[in-house]
């Protein structure tokens, strides 16, 4: 008979075909895939358990490079993009050829790789209060995250910081939700600026110079009690609603690709399991689109101790709506967990679905179905010397006087850069890693000269007349300084870094020998303080011995932006996005409090105009 002659019809894979409608091509993609395939979508693993293999045999959705999980010490962008295209052909190779996603955490810059710009943390950003400048950072940033093969970053916090005794708080722009709102234009720098036509909440990334971005942490991390981390955030739904939500709005509005849910509480509920605000609120009232990751083993720390029910973990996260589970190492065990979880029917089968989708969703966007692999020629653009001119742009922009002169009308500031001699002191003055902060090489950080970068030492050289001669002591005695004729001093001292709950701290005092230099410089002769930390720190005992007093915040690795300013060069622009309190027991105490007694109040900020050289 006839009928037994047809052929048939050769399998047309639209998923593969960029030209077919973006739910046609997820259509198509999902209905090919077993559970295995959808499971493995839904994991993301540190590069130092990956290997190619893993990701074919698992096929494993996602990597992440961890804080400080790097493929070589000081490793240079072509190794990591030769890392990350290795993984990626692992990935290439399985039955339906599903690319990976890599995510590191690129929170002021791409600040775990070595020779990297550096910008100011976001509570110095913050006080810029210039979107422009920040969408600008969110761009340079995505090219020297691509520099290093990889195309997605935790970035940018959104937390509402409400309280500077939480150690996160330097990845907080401000108290203020407003000026937290302003500054999710970091999101169009880092992904592209969405299309007119555009539809509200669909992620959008544009292209191979741009990276996916992730709004956190989903929600309420920067309102726990006693600003402790990963605590619980105590609050009613209006207050919620809004203080710590506006953020999401926008950044849904503007397209970000992903959300990370924060391992904090509300009302006593981890945010991990809380379907009414992942589910209920997030997808269904604000209609996001794209993919809602956990934090790093955020459902192991569901449970105290962490991982004590890791069954029960899975069902509660993923059934609560999280889409990607940032496993971190035991991956055999989630798929093991997650797939007996679908088979017994206690996770159905349309939330595997939804979660594939979203991750589909965003993988398709950013064009790595047809550009899974990095070019070597990206790695030029890490540590590009335009950026390092916007982070030093972003530093003079991002400090605040505090105090100019011990009377009104006898300002210290700006310096002259035409003395005899001066003092530079502190244990902050010669210290890349402690100009940094937290996240940068390190997870925690690291004092020391750790990547490229000016110190405050060799800015202040580089500025003044070279017939000035600079001594630099970091802790010198009272004696010392007496004995020579300085000028003036130049006091950099501050906080040492540090991140997430190592940074929590009760007390907020300046760790020694700061105020022990202070004091012994600024009792003895004209000085000016630059400090260096992640948030308002106790300064109140020490301010009147000051002959002048900057907040510097965290501002990275371009330290002459610091010395542009001091020297006058440009003036003092900034105002304070965060109150400074003057005893930790005034805390938590937020601009309209009605116990509101600040040191300096929100939007605080002297200003100086620039001045010729002298």
């Amino acid at each position: 008979m006839w009928c037994c002659t047809t052929m048939a019809e050769p399998d047309v894979m639209k998923y593969k075909d960029p030209t077919q409608p973006l739910n046609v091509r997820i259509k198509d993609l999902i209905g090919r895939m077993t559970l295995q395939e959808k499971v493995g979508q839904m994991v993301q693993i540190d590069r130092s358990v990956a290997t190619p293999d893993v990701m074919r045999n698992y096929f494993i959705g996602s990597l992440l490079s961890g804080g400080g999980s790097v493929p070589a010490k000081e490793a240079s962008p072509e190794t990591w993009i030769n890392m990350v295209n290795d993984f990626q052909r692992g990935s290439l190779s399985t039955r339906l050829g599903i690319p990976m996603i890599y995510g590191i955490d690129a929170v002021h810059g791409n600040s775990n790789v070595f020779n990297a710009t550096i910008f100011p943390h976001n509570v110095g950003l913050g006080v810029t209060r210039d979107p422009e400048l920040v969408k600008k950072i969110g761009a340079a940033t995505a090219l020297e995250v691509r520099a290093t093969g990889i195309n997605y970053a935790f970035a940018p916090c959104v937390a509402v910081c409400r309280d500077p005794r939480w150690g996160r708080c330097f990845e907080s722009f401000s108290e203020d939700p407003n000026i937290v709102r302003e500054m999710t234009e970091i999101i169009p720098g880092l992904q592209g600026e969405i299309p007119i036509d555009g539809r509200k909440g669909v992620p959008f990334v544009d292209g191979q110079t741009k990276i996916a971005a992730s709004a956190k942490h989903f929600v309420g991390d920067g309102g726990t009690t006693r600003g402790i981390n990963e605590n619980d955030t105590v609050i009613d739904f209006h207050g919620l609603l809004s203080i710590h939500m506006p953020p999401y709005y926008d950044a849904v509005r503007k397209g970000v690709a992903t959300i990370m849910v924060s391992y904090s509480s509300w009302n006593g509920v981890k945010m991990h399991r809380s379907k009414e605000l992942i589910t209920g609120f997030l997808k269904n009232i604000l209609k996001f689109r794209g993919f809602v990751i956990s934090d790093f083993q955020g459902i192991d720390k569901m449970t105290d101790p962490p991982h004590a029910n890791y069954t029960w973990s899975i069902q509660e996260s993923v059934g609560a709506g999280i889409d990607m589970v940032m496993v971190g190492y035991n991956y055999f065990e989630f798929i093991d967990g997650l797939t007996y979880l679908v088979n017994n029917n206690y996770i159905p089968m349309s939330r595997i679905d939804d979660a594939v989708k979203r991750i589909l969703r965003v993988k398709f966007v950013m064009g790595l179905f047809e550009n899974p692999l990095t070019d070597l020629s990206m790695a030029k653009y890490l540590g590009e010397q335009d950026h390092r001119d916007l982070a030093r742009e972003a530093v003079r922009k991002s400090l605040v006087l505090l105090k100019n002169g011990k009377s009104v009308d006898q300002p210290m500031l700006p310096l002259p850069k035409k003395s005899t001699k001066i003092l530079v002191a502190g244990t902050h003055a010669d210290n890349i890693g402690n100009q940094c902060g937290g996240w940068t090489i390190e997870w925690h950080g690291e004092s020391g000269n750790i990547t490229k970068g000016t110190t405050i030492l060799s800015a202040v050289k580089s500025a003044v007349d070279p017939t000035t001669e600079v001594v630099y002591v970091e802790n010198p005695t009272p004696d010392f300084i007496k004995s020579n004729n300085f000028a003036y001093a130049i006091v950099v001292t501050g906080e040492y870094p540090y991140s997430e709950s190592s940074g929590d701290n009760q007390n907020l005092t300046i760790p020694e020998p700061g105020p022990t230099t202070i004091m012994n410089v600024c009792e003895s002769m004209k000085c000016v303080v630059v400090l260096m930390s992640g948030r308002p720190v106790v300064i109140e005992p020490y301010v009147s011995s000051m002959d002048a007093l900057v907040a510097a915040w965290l501002p990275g690795s371009e330290g002459q932006g610091v010395t542009d300013v001091l020297f006058g060069d440009y003036g003092f622009t900034g105002k304070l996005a965060h109150t400074w309190f003057k005893t930790v027991d005034q805390l938590p105490m937020n601009v309209g409090d009605p116990h509101y007694d600040p040191l300096y109040p929100f939007g605080y900020g002297l200003t100086t105009e620039p001045t010729k050289g002298f």
